[in-house]
């Protein structure tokens, strides 16, 4: 009996995929925060911009911007910088926000188009889908049908492990009654985007 190859790629994929979208990242710990401020409905467009805007990424990496920064790395690498500062940015305005009654009267989570714009200088995203199509592509192969079933098989992982990330802050928004318990959580959160950011910062500072 034949083995589909894309089929074989696909289940090759997946616990790479899978490990790589649950455990915390940018991505992760963004939603969790904005769904203990906000809400689960309201992060809602976040998590789907996240779903929408990595595979979307991958693809048009694997099929022809990845050529682009051989050509040019300091392109890359000014992305690099661009996704750093912004995750330093978000994550000091996650360490002084309020609490859920403030949440409604200032402040908003990220929008689709936000979410899927920011997989591009998100330093985990750029490491996922580089490490993913370098493993998983081969020379010769059917690119365009290979790019595709990464994409695919990435979508399909993140889905559950985003939202494990949104339920988990969901929950603990009702345990952040008080403004000693939120402030406390609000800079663990900041501090823990700011951990996620040092395999970025040793590559940048390996850079120079």
């Amino acid at each position: 009996m034949a083995v589909d190859p894309m089929g074989l790629l696909a289940l090759q994929v997946a616990p790479f995929a899978l490990s790589a979208s649950i455990t915390p990242g940018p991505n992760n710990l963004l939603v969790m925060a904005s769904a203990s401020r906000f809400g689960l409905r309201p992060t809602l467009p976040h998590m789907l911009g996240i779903l929408a805007g990595f595979p979307a990424m991958l693809v048009a990496v694997g099929l022809g911007i990845a050529p682009a920064f051989e050509r040019m790395p300091q392109l890359h690498l000014a992305l690099q910088i661009a996704g750093i500062l912004y995750l330093v940015y978000l994550a000091w305005r996650i360490g002084l926000a309020g609490g859920p009654a403030e949440a409604r009267g200032s402040g908003r989570p990220l929008s689709f188009l936000q979410a899927a714009l920011f997989q591009w200088i998100n330093p985990k995203a750029w490491a996922m889908a580089l490490g993913s199509l370098a493993t998983y592509t081969s020379v010769g192969g059917e690119l365009l049908g290979e790019v595709t079933i990464i994409a695919g098989v990435f979508a399909l992982a993140a889905a559950p492990s985003i939202a494990c990330w949104a339920l988990l802050g969901d929950r603990i928004r009702r345990l952040l009654q008080t403004p000693a318990t939120r402030r406390l959580f609000n800079w663990a959160m900041a501090l823990l985007i700011l951990a996620s950011l040092l395999p970025a910062l040793r590559s940048l500072l390996a850079a120079f």
